[in-house]
């Protein structure tokens, strides 16, 4: 009787992949619920890791940006990898003055212009939407977009004054603020010298770790991830760029009163996909409408050339499809992170969840491999292999 108990026992719990599974399952909740528990551990994890990632993220991205021009110009030019290294970052300093004396003066005095301008081009906003509103047919909307206009401007000046008002208190947080910028451009150069100057070394140096039979995989793991990283940075940064002189050609040519600014703004929020150039958009048609129509019409004209540019010469040359995402698991990865994370979750979310993907690929790839669960599928795959030797063999 309890050799059939333990047969019984054996059969429905200690050789049942289910059962197995739901205890795998329910042990990974516990470790979440006691790591949950002792999360206080890790603070000091995470004031460190606050501290440092900041100028390691600001280097990364241009190490990816630099390091193609770095290794070309090695391989072509056979000059020394720190003298490469060193003109680049001379360029750079040289574009960097450059801007700051002649782009950053008319940028500071359009912002000024327009924020001088605002309580203007919000009063003609509004009286415009109220000769719009006026009119019989819209009269049911009336009352629901006045009141939408009010709630609006009520938001408004309580924030402005809560700014105010909590000025001197966030003095503190300001003055922090500004420290880790200060130290996150001051120490980000250095970390992207020696980024640029023995980044070829770092994946060996990680493979190391891993255990001799799985130093190749861990390798190739690596590389396939460096890979679609530096595919999405320079192909999103390299748009962007675009994006942002072609709105300025654009608007300079149409006569757009705060074209540079509205410019810069489109090719920041160009890093976000598919709806960045869009939001950036909004600005430009706000005070091309109190403006005049025919510049209304301009700005419209501008923006669907831009769109035809960039949807069929710029993002296919340069981006194309190498992540391989679908447009709709890019838009839920978008609003997936955005909530999680805010606007660094919408930027950031893609290239993490490209960097997940593969990771969890190659996890089940290696399960796979080991489970039994796939024997046929792996069976199936092996039998046209084989066949194709024999084929090669008999030719």
């Amino acid at each position: 009787m309890k050799k059939k108990a333990d047969s019984v026992f054996s059969q429905w719990v200690l050789n049942n992949r289910f059962s197995v599974g739901l205890i795998n399952v329910l042990l990974t909740l516990i470790i979440i619920l006691v790591f949950n528990r002792i999360s206080f551990i890790f603070d000091p994890v995470n004031v460190f890791l606050g501290a440092v990632m900041p100028p390691v993220i600001v280097a990364l991205l241009q190490y990816y940006l630099m390091n193609p021009v770095v290794n070309r110009l090695e391989k072509r030019f056979k000059v020394p990898r720190t003298i490469t290294i060193l003109a680049i970052f001379a360029l750079v300093t040289l574009l960097i003055i450059w801007m700051i004396n002649s782009m950053i003066p008319v940028v500071q005095n359009q912002i000024n212009s327009l924020v001088k301008n605002w309580p203007a081009i919000w009063k003609n906003a509004t009286e415009a939407i109220d000769d719009l509103l006026s009119k019989p047919k819209l009269s049911g909307l009336r009352d629901s977009i006045q009141k939408q206009l009010a709630s609006l401007q009520k938001d408004m000046n309580q924030l402005t004054g809560s700014a105010v008002s909590n000025a001197f208190s966030n003095l503190t947080n300001a003055v922090n603020v500004a420290a880790s910028v200060f130290t996150t451009l001051a120490t980000a150069p250095f970390i992207l010298f020696f980024m640029l100057k023995d980044g070829s070394k770092l994946r060996p140096y990680l493979a190391h770790f891993a255990p001799k039979r799985w130093e190749q995989a861990t390798s190739s793991l690596l590389s396939e991830v460096n890979g679609a990283m530096s595919s999405y940075v320079r192909g999103q940064v390299s748009v962007a760029i675009c994006v942002g002189i072609m709105f300025f050609i654009g608007y300079t040519i149409i006569g757009e009163p705060y074209g540079a600014a509205l410019a810069i703004a489109v090719g920041c929020l160009n890093l976000i996909p598919y709806f960045g150039t869009f939001l950036g958009l909004i600005p430009a048609l706000i005070i091309a409408s109190v403006t005049s129509i025919p510049l209304l019409v301009n700005v419209l004209i501008v923006f669907f050339i831009e769109q035809l540019v960039e949807t069929r010469i710029i993002s296919p040359l340069i981006v194309g499809n190498r992540l391989k995402m679908h447009p709709v698991t890019t838009i839920v990865v978008m609003l997936g992170a955005g909530s999680v994370w805010g606007l660094l979750g919408v930027i950031g979310g893609i290239p993490m969840y490209a960097v997940a993907k593969i990771l969890v690929s190659h996890l089940f790839a290696y399960y796979k491999k080991v489970s039994h669960l796939y024997a046929d599928s792996l069976t199936e795959q092996k039998a046209p292999e084989n066949g194709q030797k024999e084929e090669r063999e008999n030719s």
